[in-house]
């Protein structure tokens, strides 16, 4: 279908004052072709109108113009596809009316449809952006030649779009790589960081090794003269009580002595020798000892008598040390089922929850968790090691309460 209409002037013709700087595209098949035609001659508008007709696949709805005041109006009031254009008009021409296209529609063809161009004058039209120009004595030239335009167009907008979709992809990925970077450096500056942190911490635990290896070779000897000296007050004043009592203490002191040496160099506690014993007295003479509430059952257990004292004696210097006061401190026994649970209590300021867990590491220190470092570890590889278990609760009403459970005998026989 070919429809034709003349605009020789803006009047009678506002649809609108609409203006592009950007190509919408060809088109599509079956679709209206806008044709924008500056011709002030009749006779050869209707010859190229003719010459389109059929020759396209869209429908062609071609506008004239015949002047310049009309051709600017089709600018503003149309949006052709494509632009036709005499060369010389009575009081207009081609190359004006394509400066004035190209300043409002930059991308839109523009073919020049004249009766006679030198070929220096169409050369210059050319260099000048004109798409093409088609002699009017070869109008079977024009149908291919807006085929031509139009794809030409097509395939430059499709270029400089996927030449724009590159660069902000380029952009992007700067940005991204920039943020990569960004974070890799953040990333590296953490790692050197953790690295000094562990580093300082290694150090930290070797001078603690060191130290308590120093300290245990140095407590071991005057240890080992006491021990002498104990020996030689008992030959000369005969067995006593108290001298029993020295020498049970001195004992333990050279037990602790010896295992903290062996946690300084990272082994476990070791020499326990299990045999029959009263849990009962063990309990009582610690109480003795520091002053505390023990309690009255007698549990018999299979134990080492010298570890578990150790163990006892340990929970309850905690415990008097935390609280204040041996008043504030007191043990107590529960029987179940294949064991026994003897508690240390006290109504010191408690242990807080997020150290409980860690209370019983080696070498951590919490006055909290009223621990020295390896006290709390060497007791719990002692009671592990009698095939029993210990932790620490809070105590009702304020405090902490530590709990050991023990086998009894019964639970080994069955």
């Amino acid at each position: 279908m070919m429809t034709d209409q003349i605009l020789s002037s803006p009047a009678g013709q506002a649809a609108g004052n609409r203006t592009a700087s950007t190509w919408e595209g060809a088109p599509g098949p079956g679709e209206t072709l806008r044709i924008l035609h500056l011709e002030d001659s009749e006779l050869d508008h209707e010859l190229v109108v003719l010459n389109l007709d059929g020759d396209l696949p869209w429908t062609v709805d071609v506008t004239r113009v015949e002047d310049e005041a009309g051709f600017q109006n089709a600018l503003e009031t149309s949006q052709p596809h494509l632009i036709l254009s005499d060369f010389a008009l009575p009081s207009y021409d081609g190359l004006s009316a394509y400066r004035a296209a190209h300043a409002r529609l930059p991308l839109i063809p523009f073919i020049m449809v004249t009766g006679a161009m030198g070929e220096e004058v169409a050369v210059d039209t050319l260099r000048q952006g004109v798409t093409d120009y088609i002699l009017k004595q070869r109008l079977e030239r024009l149908a291919p030649a807006v085929r031509r335009a139009l794809n030409e167009v097509e395939a430059r907008v499709s270029r400089e779009r996927a030449e724009q979709a590159v660069r902000e992809l380029n952009t992007d990925l700067k940005a991204r790589l920039e943020e990569v970077e960004r974070l890799r450096n953040i990333a590296e500056r953490q790692s050197q960081r953790l690295e000094v942190q562990a580093k300082q911490l290694e150090e930290a635990l070797n001078m603690q090794k060191t130290f308590l290896a120093e300290t245990s070779h140095e407590l071991r000897t005057p240890l080992t003269a006491l021990h002498g000296y104990l020996r030689r007050a008992e030959r000369e004043v005969g067995g006593s009580q108290t001298l029993l009592d020295a020498q049970r203490v001195a004992e333990n002191m050279t037990r602790l002595v010896n295992d903290l040496l062996q946690l300084s160099r990272g082994e476990l506690v070791q020499s326990i020798e299990m045999h029959f014993m009263n849990l009962g007295n063990v309990l009582r003479q610690v109480g003795r000892d520091f002053g505390v509430r023990a309690p009255e059952e007698s549990p018999e257990i299979v134990g080492d008598p010298g570890r578990l004292t150790q163990v006892f004696m340990n929970l309850v210097t905690n415990a008097v040390r935390v609280s204040g006061s041996p008043d504030l401190v007191h043990m107590e026994v529960a029987h179940r089922p294949g064991e026994v649970e003897v508690r240390v209590v006290d109504r010191g300021p408690g242990v807080p929850d997020p150290i409980k867990p860690r209370i019983f590491d080696k070498f951590y220190r919490g006055k909290e968790a009223g621990s020295a470092g390896l006290g709390l570890t060497i007791a719990q590889q002692v009671v592990v090691a009698h095939g029993g278990s210990i932790d620490v609760v809070d105590t009702p009403g304020g405090g902490a309460t530590f709990r050991v459970r023990l086998p009894t005998p019964e639970e080994e026989d069955e």
